[in-house]
């Protein structure tokens, strides 16, 4: 049984640990780049006691060769699967910049029907000197496939860039609301 536990299931078990270690450290660095202090705090507890736990295990037979490849195995899936947790909670907000040249009122009338707040600038594509829309909107990152399916359904080849948004002043977001005048669209 001795050595089933040292080179079966403590490689195992310091695997999984590892993987839920760095993912907490992902979810850390979103919550303190998110401003949010106490969750980042907590996290962080967590994830240094369970990377605590599982370096002891190492240190203690650091010539099973097992625990080392468990170890390193261990946080290049925890860094997968804390990208994959980012994608899932989508905490805070996205800034998304749209460059599109046909079907402007098109995308613009669609974003609108789904009561997105937008902003547009009319201005000049650099390599062909056409007329192009930029369209701006701050959404909640949990929005984002949404607007993603309407472009695609929409205008596929309108360029696009998403930026994450630190916070945003609630009072002046409202002046961004579209107002509701029936039959007006912008150019």
């Amino acid at each position: 049984m001795g050595e089933v536990f040292s080179y079966a299931i403590l490689p195992l078990l310091i695997f999984f640990a590892r993987v839920i270690d760095v993912s907490l450290g992902t979810i850390r660095i979103i919550f303190i780049s998110k401003g949010f202090k106490f969750l980042s705090l907590f996290t962080g507890f967590f994830e240094v006691l369970i990377w605590l736990l599982a370096i002891n295990q190492i240190w203690s037979d650091f010539s099973n060769p097992w625990l080392i490849l468990a170890y390193a195995g261990g946080f290049a899936a925890g860094n997968y699967v804390g990208i994959l947790l980012d994608e899932k909670i989508s905490i805070g907000n996205a800034l998304i910049r749209i460059i599109i040249r046909k079907n402007s009122k098109k995308l613009i009338n669609e974003l609108r029907k789904n009561n997105y707040s937008l902003t547009i600038i009319d201005g000049y594509s650099g390599d062909k000197e056409s007329d192009v829309k930029m369209i701006l909107s701050v959404v909640k990152r949990k929005e984002l496939k949404k607007i993603f399916k309407i472009m695609k359904e929409v205008n596929p080849k309108a360029f696009f860039t998403v930026e994450d948004v630190r916070s945003v002043r609630k009072n002046n977001y409202e002046l961004l609301r579209p107002k509701r005048v029936p039959g007006r669209l912008s150019k």
